[in-house]
């Protein structure tokens, strides 16, 4: 695919998605199968027979390798065909493709360039997805978007449509009318917004029981390519912060929810799939209700309704841009506009840079 970093880390399946029975995924344009082997790890292979081309997805595990269910060619881990029915001989050349795997933070993670760059610090900082101090619901299965990826970058750096798009659930009319501050580092950009004095959303009244006004602060950051962290909460109006307060600067962070407040994270993986099409990842973590299963039903149920209003948004516009295709793209920026385009920049600045290393 053009126009996407390829040294990079993208999620490929949950973890509890890869087992014994292959699964088929696309990423990136290209058709990859997934299982585990005997000892649990979790395996990345090009799905295509190089005999004749059949998906091996549609083959079976066997051991530690996968067998095509059309001829029997058998490949290991590493892509390379052990074992052909019929003749000791192995036919030279006889492989497929294998992608360096990772799992961690219960996702199963696809390096998708050069397999001796693959470098664990390049992913994000999601350590509240093992952290017994929070209550993790994962969005199962991963939503198909038909959007490209970047489409989905813009929605989560700019919150302001929560007031248009989410206004039964997790917006509030108020949100357009407070100003963000964004800054960047080497590969991230952050967006910063406390929305002061003003009612709850639908969601926050009922999970936090605020009958009164409150604080709210939205904390998003991106990490290139597609990596996004939106950390959301809330106190009682009156906390004193001001439009570019870290939320951790008055008294917030992982573990706290001193002076009544209420906050969660929500994790995001946008995972091209082909230049119009993307796997979206999503996971809550919160620090309260932490053995309440009603509480993981309604965050699991209330919140995938919200995203669905997303997914329809962005494939709507995609739809839009594809059917005006052959015009000249005339959007107008505007202030929120700037996270977004800050991290396209950055991503098509890391693209140049990896195609002229290439």
């Amino acid at each position: 695919m053009d126009g996407v970093l390829h040294n990079a880390w993208y999620a490929a399946a949950w973890n509890h998605e890869v087992s014994e029975t292959p699964l088929a995924r696309t990423l990136l344009g290209e058709p990859v199968v997934l299982y585990r082997n005997r000892a649990g790890r979790a395996v990345a292979l090009e799905d295509r027979c190089c005999h004749r081309g059949l998906p091996l997805s549609r083959g079976r595990v066997d051991g530690d390798a996968i067998e095509c269910g059309y001829h029997g060619f058998t490949f290991d881990d590493s892509g390379s065909c052990i074992r052909v029915p019929g003749q000791a001989r192995i036919p030279p050349g006889a492989a497929v493709r294998a992608w360096p795997i990772l799992e961690k933070y219960q996702i199963v993670w696809l390096w998708a360039g050069t397999p001796e760059d693959a470098d664990e610090t390049l992913l994000p900082d999601w350590q509240v997805m093992d952290d017994p101090a929070w209550r993790v619901v994962k969005g199962d299965p991963p939503f198909h978007v038909a959007c490209h990826y970047e489409l989905f970058n813009d929605n989560l750096l700019d919150l302001s449509h929560l007031a248009y798009v989410h206004i039964r659930n997790i917006g509030t009319g108020a949100v357009p009318d407070f100003p963000i501050v964004t800054s960047r580092g080497d590969r991230t950009v952050r967006m910063i917004r406390w929305i002061m004095d003003s009612p709850p959303a639908p969601l926050y009244a009922r999970f936090g029981g605020f009958d009164r006004n409150i604080d709210r602060w939205q904390y998003a950051e991106a990490q290139v390519p597609s990596l996004n962290t939106v950390w959301v909460g809330c106190l009682p109006a009156g906390c004193g912060a001001k439009p570019g307060d870290h939320p951790a600067a008055i008294g917030r962070g992982p573990g706290g929810r001193d002076g009544g407040g209420f906050e969660f994270f929500n994790l995001n993986a946008i995972t091209p799939e082909t230049d119009r099409t993307s796997w979206y990842f999503y996971a809550h973590s919160r620090n309260f209700a932490l053995d309440d299963p009603e509480v993981d039903e309604m965050f699991r149920v209330e919140l995938r309704g919200a995203f669905q209003e997303d997914v329809d948004i962005l494939a709507a516009q995609q739809a839009n841009m594809d059917r005006h295709a052959h015009k000249p793209r005339d959007w107008l920026d505007i202030n929120v506009d700037g996270p977004g385009l800050t991290l396209r920049r950055m991503i098509g600045d890391a693209v140049a840079r990896e195609r002229e290393a290439a």
